[in-house]
């Protein structure tokens, strides 16, 4: 008898395991057997490299960022101190030296 889970998708009792992915033969789907990130009801934050953001983190603009309705930009390499992380589309809330306080989302800034 396998201990492994059903697949999350299908409910198939017939996973597998393959190079430290669990399968399902029925529907195809892919997942990690590690359920401490999953079982969480806390949004997970990564950056552009997939580091995981923390509350309080120091993060760098890795692309040229136009900000609406000015002619102004963040630069790339602008370090921006004590984000905070928040639900929405834009997941970074600071505040960013000479321009105030700004969203930005999480794929455009990696961690210091």
């Amino acid at each position: 008898m396998s201990d492994l889970p059903n697949c999350p998708e299908c409910s198939s009792e017939y996973t597998y395991e393959d190079r430290g992915l669990l399968v399902c033969p029925e529907c195809a789907h892919e997942w990690t057997a590690a359920t401490d990130e999953s079982s969480s009801d806390e949004p997970i934050y990564r950056d552009a490299n997939g580091n995981l953001l923390e509350d309080g983190d120091t993060v760098t603009v890795i692309k040229d960022l136009k900000i609406k309705g000015t002619s102004s930009a963040v630069k790339v390499g602008t370090k921006v101190r004590n984000i905070r992380l928040v639900d929405g589309d834009h997941d970074i809330d600071c505040k960013i030296d000479g321009i105030g306080p700004m969203k930005l989302k999480s794929k455009f800034v990696k961690k210091a």
